[in-house]
């Protein structure tokens, strides 16, 4: 009798894995129409939500929404001291321009907006709270006219040239005045003269006039040749004095500052950037007083 020898799977063999060509390729053509099945829904999910977004907004009453402000029933107030007019207050008059007149309210907010780098306030306090200027000079320069001061002691022939830079280095710093120099002083808004030297301890003196509405209507300088005590001044020192009383004549006055043009006691011999902004400063203004 044969023994029948029964075969069975063996178990310890590695099955196999993977999927075959047929399974893949069937993958990669189903996949893009599941993704566009996805997409379709999405949108007409998202259209529904935005039809009952649009819904709610139009059955929403008209009072909930944001209503703009009423306009004004009654025109503004007009500023004060607006009116064409020149008004005088406590003897000083009010500043003016040529739309109309400023009030001290006005000037004084305007002063402050600017003073910062300047010394307007120090010309304020010596001015008893007064700004002069000349009007707007540029079409129509002002005339200067130059004394030759040669039958002097110490005269020398360049100082005239020292004095018309002066005026120009002004001129520059942002001024609207300008300068033309004339031959006869009869025809000048503006004389400079020249003395060998004062009495008082100064080397220059500036006199200026001007009208009820603080406007400079014309003016004087006068310069030394000599210290008082008798010590000739030289080219340099007559282009500084000069720079000094120039800015005097413009309108400025004293400031303490000891780097600056305008300090009382002349120690440098070129504007400063105070020295600019004050006079731009001033010049942006009306004149007037800031008096109530």
């Amino acid at each position: 009798m044969k023994n029948r020898v029964r075969e069975r799977p063996d178990f310890d063999a590695p099955k196999k894995s993977g999927l075959s060509f047929r399974e893949i390729f069937a993958i990669v053509l189903v996949l893009p129409l599941f993704g566009f099945i996805g997409w379709q829904f999405y949108e007409q999910n998202r259209e529904s939500q935005e039809e009952r977004a649009a819904a709610a907004a139009a059955s929403r009453p008209i009072q909930d929404l944001p209503r703009p402000a009423p306009a004004p029933t009654t025109a503004p107030a007009p500023l004060p001291n607006e009116a064409n007019t020149i008004a005088t207050a406590g003897g000083n008059a009010v500043a003016t321009t040529a739309e109309g007149s400023v009030g001290s309210n006005e000037l004084r907010r305007r002063v402050a907006l600017g003073a910062r780098g300047t010394y307007i306030n120090e010309i304020l306090l010596t001015r008893d709270s007064g700004l002069a200027r000349w009007p707007e000079r540029v079409l129509n320069p002002l005339r200067v006219w130059v004394a030759n001061g040669s039958s002097l002691s110490g005269w020398d022939p360049k100082y005239p040239d020292r004095v018309r830079a002066a005026f120009e280095t002004w001129s520059l710093a942002g001024v609207p005045v300008k300068f033309t120099f004339v031959r006869d002083s009869a025809d000048a808004d503006v004389v400079v003269q020249w003395v060998e030297k004062f009495d008082s301890p100064i080397t220059g003196r500036t006199l200026w006039s001007r009208d009820r509405n603080w406007w400079i209507v014309s003016g004087s300088i006068t310069l030394a040749l000599h210290h008082t005590t008798g010590e000739e001044l030289d080219e340099r020192a007559i282009n500084a004095i000069a720079l000094h009383e120039v800015g005097h004549l413009l309108g400025l006055d004293h400031t303490a500052d000891t780097t600056n043009i305008m300090t009382s006691r002349v120690r440098v011999h070129e504007l400063s950037g105070s020295d600019r902004a004050t006079i731009r400063l001033l010049y942006a203004l009306p004149p007037g007083s800031i008096k109530n």
